[in-house]
């Protein structure tokens, strides 16, 4: 039976001045207090956390997620309810929340299902967008809970974690890539997020929590009904992709995959449901894969049969992560990430754009810069091309509006050459590059 009241041991002095808040210093102040911190490197007793909901509707902390919520801006749910609309109504909605999180009123509200484009398929991913105020709520609620699991994650995931990312799994694949680990399980999860099983999920949680007020409020968040346009139904399996807790949940999902994986001297590295394992031969690999499609059925959950495959790195073909492609020894943009960069600059150079074109390489200069500090690690031959078609859609402007037609060609690279577009200061990612790699040779 869970214990509601039951309150964590917690320690009153830390093991030394601020060294807990220095390894902690990301986590909300309002809820993750100096003997806290203690307590959760310490460990508490019984090995459970049993007192935690008054941390979640904690004021401070309804007040610290509603300024994330708001600084990430987003859709509004199912109440049409926007960012702007809950604004004017705080912190009058903020204690109204609190109090009925506190007397166990609150009731999350449906998510809204929309499906947005993925890029270079005519599939759609499914997004689930829940209100502004079950936001704030799933914000704070991870405030709470997040450094319990946070502190037993493996090192080799890398997915909606504080202070690691995409380029840390990156520079890690590119490190076992140059110690010889070129054989690769190139694995897809299907429909990971749509397909977690909550009965699983809900029995990983409380092997750390058992704080019933809190579980229940978990339960309700997988529950919640999902109101398409046409017609809605409440989710047995997965949790919403859109939800603020719901890459928490996937990392606590697979947490037991990522264990079973390194104590069997695998090198997984995973981000979220993207996760390859790089190994020294084809048999090793081989090996890697039998155990982590066992791993993932006991999970039940599905690799996808044609997307999973063992790879050389080494040789023609290579393997895509986080947006890179590899082979041979190099790394330069996916064929998806190729697409989603035309697919960001086309909009702002349309040859109708009315805009001097001071103003459009203005705008368009973030999104190219963007895009080079993720990419910078490409091979050198991935940018001049880059560089090429952004100035042939500027010069295709330029052409129809002194009459021609067409894209720019021909005389226009003479009209308007490279240098024309260096004086409008237009971000050149082929120069960047070179400078770069000069600086650090």
């Amino acid at each position: 039976m869970l214990n509601e009241t039951r309150p964590a041991t917690v320690a009153h002095e830390p093991t030394q001045a601020g060294e807990a808040r220095s390894r902690w210093e990301w986590t909300e102040r309002s809820v993750w207090t100096e003997a806290m911190l203690t307590a959760l490197e310490r460990g508490v007793k019984g090995g459970k956390w049993f007192s935690l909901i008054d941390k979640v509707y904690n004021q401070d902390n309804l007040t610290a997620s509603w300024e994330k919520v708001r600084s990430n801006r987003g859709s509004s749910g199912v109440d049409k309810q926007t960012i702007q609309a809950f604004a004017d109504g705080t912190p009058g909605r903020i204690v109204h929340i609190a109090e009925e999180l506190k007397t166990g009123t609150y009731q999350a509200q449906a998510i809204r299902r929309v499906y947005i484009p993925k890029p270079g398929r005519n599939e759609k991913r499914p997004l689930g967008i829940p209100t502004v105020r079950d936001r704030i709520v799933q914000t704070a609620l991870r405030n709470v809970i997040e450094p319990i699991f946070e502190r037993k994650f493996a090192n080799d995931s890398y997915g909606y974690r504080s202070q690691r990312g995409a380029k840390d799994a990156l520079r890690r694949v590119q490190q076992l890539l140059n110690e010889g680990h070129t054989w690769v399980v190139d694995a897809d999860i299907e429909k990971c997020f749509d397909t977690i099983d909550q009965t699983l999920l809900m029995e990983d949680v409380t092997e750390e929590i058992s704080d019933g007020k809190v579980l229940e409020l978990l339960q309700q968040y997988l529950q919640q009904p999902i109101l398409g346009e046409l017609d809605s139904w409440a989710a047995e399996a997965g949790t919403p992709q859109g939800a603020v807790i719901s890459p928490l949940l996937a990392n606590i999902y697979l947490h037991l995959v990522d264990v079973a994986m390194q104590a069997a001297g695998f090198n997984m590295v995973r981000y979220a449901d993207d996760l390859v394992v790089l190994c020294r031969t084809q048999a090793e690999a081989e090996s890697a894969m039998e155990l982590l499609r066992r791993l993932i059925t006991e999970r039940r959950l599905h690799l996808h049969t044609e997307k999973t495959k063992i790879v050389d790195a080494a040789q023609r073909g290579g393997f895509d992560f986080l947006g890179y492609h590899f082979e041979g020894g190099h790394r330069w943009p996916s064929k998806k990430s190729m697409t989603k960069l035309h697919d960001a600059i086309r909009p702002k150079t349309k040859r109708s754009n009315g805009q001097s074109l001071a103003t459009i390489v203005t705008e368009l200069n973030p999104v190219l810069r963007g895009r080079f500090n993720y990419f910078k690690h490409s091979h050198s031959n991935t940018f001049p091309p880059i560089d090429g078609m952004v100035r042939m859609r500027l010069r295709s402007i330029l052409r129809k509006r002194h009459g021609g037609k067409g894209q720019g060609r021909g005389s226009d690279h003479e009209r308007w050459p490279n240098q024309y577009f260096r004086g409008l200061d237009l971000f050149t990612m082929t120069q960047t590059h070179r400078t770069l790699c000069h600086s650090s040779s």
